[in-house]
């Protein structure tokens, strides 16, 4: 049940134009544009080798967050959620079943990015089990916080503010822009934001070849409890 349920719900985010969008069009339009002309400073080395950390965190946040709140808050308003915990499927069934499609969808994105990096230069780094584990903590974090945006606000309330976040998140979460851009005082507000621990230790990796991101594994470790935590208490079936 809980595979027929994640195929249903994969097939589901790929049919909708608005989720593709987020989670392909947006990060790759990022990615070409911003590796091609030379619009921000990205530091020493090539812009590719500095962006694609940072837009591999960002398709991980448009999935598992933006689209995931925005498609579980309407299916919250219009009873689907209602319906199918009252089926033979459990409720963490259902969860699961919608956790696996978002694991599914990420890994599209990220060989389809990888692939449009390294044809344009991109020479990564670095531990692949490093890259794994703050994808998957990274995931769950943002997982934890769409689910409980959709299970307390309107489905509305939900689409405006998982599109705001988005944005204001892709500005400052160091996804294109290097933190050290802004003023000291809100470079250690950012650094606690799970974007930019997700950008951040990806690009300590995949850029720097550095070893295990302690420091970044731990923030993205924090608000994946907190966020699952707050989720399973305050989420709203109707």
């Amino acid at each position: 049940m809980i595979a027929a349920q994640a195929a249903l719900e994969t097939k589901m985010l790929l049919r909708n134009g608005e989720q593709l969008l987020l989670t392909v069009v947006i990060p790759t339009l990022l990615l070409v544009l911003f590796s091609s002309v030379d619009i921000v400073d990205t530091g020493a080395g090539r812009a590719v080798d500095f962006l694609t950390p940072g837009v591999l965190a960002l398709a991980v946040m448009s999935t598992a967050f933006t689209g995931q709140a925005i498609a579980t808050g309407f299916e919250r308003r219009y009873g689907v959620l209602k319906r199918l915990a009252a089926s033979p499927l459990p409720r963490w069934g259902l969860m699961t079943a919608k956790t696996v499609s978002v694991l599914v969808t990420e890994v599209l994105q990220v060989v389809l990015l990888t692939v449009i990096a390294f044809a344009l230069g991109w020479s990564p780094h670095g531990n692949p089990f490093a890259v794994l584990l703050l994808m998957v903590l990274g995931t769950a974090a943002f997982s934890g916080l769409g689910l409980l945006m959709a299970g307390t606000l309107k489905a509305e309330a939900t689409l405006a503010a998982a599109n705001l976040v988005f944005l204001l998140l892709l500005v400052g979460g160091g996804v294109v822009v290097p933190l050290d851009k802004f003023p000291p005082a809100a470079q250690d507000v950012l650094g606690l934001l799970p974007i930019s621990a997700l950008s951040g230790g990806l690009r300590d990796v995949l850029q720097h070849g550095a070893g295990m991101p302690w420091g970044n594994l731990t923030v993205l470790a924090l608000w994946a409890v907190a966020g699952l935590a707050a989720a399973g208490k305050f989420f709203r079936w109707e």
